[in-house]
């Protein structure tokens, strides 16, 4: 992986831990700084060996940045992204966001003030890495994240050619796999493939009878995974991919219906078939 000199990470939980301790582990980076709000989780961070330095001071921490990765809730984004580019215009910028088109549609007609008080577009392509755990905090992050992973690069038609292409060797230098989406084409794919599932297994564990929770077991537990996550990050996240959310959630009423339907008139051959669909896609992915 070629080295930059110094990478910031906004936020340093899970994901922005796990870059820093990535970067460090296969020294893409001369400096990797760590910002954050709290001592404590900037503290467990350095600690881990995520940041070689960390600050509460974002100005400070992005001033010669080659490369800032915001990696904070996403209804906190657009704000830090810009303070990112007000203190330090032309810093190529991008984040770690669940959901994208909102974010670039802002920060793709936003103006920051340089140098010399003149509004300037802000130098940022989103990302968003298709990884994670339902814990939170650096002290649960690991090196090895993101290998074998997807990181998703969404660039408007204002970015760069040569910007997407640093992205692309940043990521590829983690160990991941990139692929280039439009912003509202990443929210409406994503909207099935990560935000209906979470939304599904918090519904399912949220319906469990107490009385049966002495009684799950694997199918159970890996269904329900990721309802452990962070509540309020997933509000955030459901709310800003509302509309193609609302699609997902349709098909899969119709598909629950049938189920229901199929039971209630006892027709073996229809459930059966619904089964098969299902097992069909899940087996394309494989394990």
């Amino acid at each position: 992986m070629k080295s930059f000199e110094t990478v910031t990470i906004v936020g340093v939980g899970l994901i922005g831990a796990s870059i820093g301790l990535a970067l460090r582990e296969r020294k893409g980076a001369r400096q990797v700084v760590g910002v954050g709000r709290h001592m404590g989780s900037l503290r467990a961070a350095r600690t881990r060996g995520a940041v070689d330095r960390a600050t509460t001071d974002l100005k400070r921490a992005v001033v010669g940045a080659d490369l800032v990765v915001v990696c904070t809730p996403v209804g906190s984004i657009v704000r830090l992204v810009k303070e990112v580019a007000t203190a330090s215009p032309g810093t190529l910028i991008t984040d770690a966001g669940s959901t994208k088109a909102q974010i670039v549609a802002e920060l793709d007609t936003a103006r920051v003030p340089d140098r010399d008080g003149r509004g300037v577009p802000i130098r940022f392509v989103g990302s968003h890495p298709l990884a994670g755990d339902h814990r939170a905090g650096p002290r649960h992050a690991r090196g090895d994240l993101l290998e074998d992973r997807t990181v998703v690069v969404t660039p408007s038609r204002r970015s760069a050619v040569v910007d997407v292409a640093t992205l692309h060797r940043f990521w590829h230098g983690l160990g991941a796999r990139v692929v280039t989406l439009g912003a509202r084409q990443h929210d409406r794919l994503l909207a099935s493939s990560s935000h209906l599932p979470h939304l599904v297994a918090s519904a399912l564990a949220a319906t469990t009878p107490d009385a049966c929770l002495p009684l799950v077991a694997s199918g159970w537990l890996d269904t329900t995974r990721v309802a452990a996550g962070d509540p309020q990050l997933w509000s955030e996240i459901l709310l800003s991919n509302r509309d193609a959310l609302i699609k997902s959630l349709d098909r899969l009423e119709r598909r629950l219906a049938a189920f229901r339907q199929g039971i209630e008139a006892d027709r073996s051959r229809r459930i059966t078939g619904l089964h098969s669909q299902g097992k069909q896609k899940r087996d394309v992915v494989g394990n």
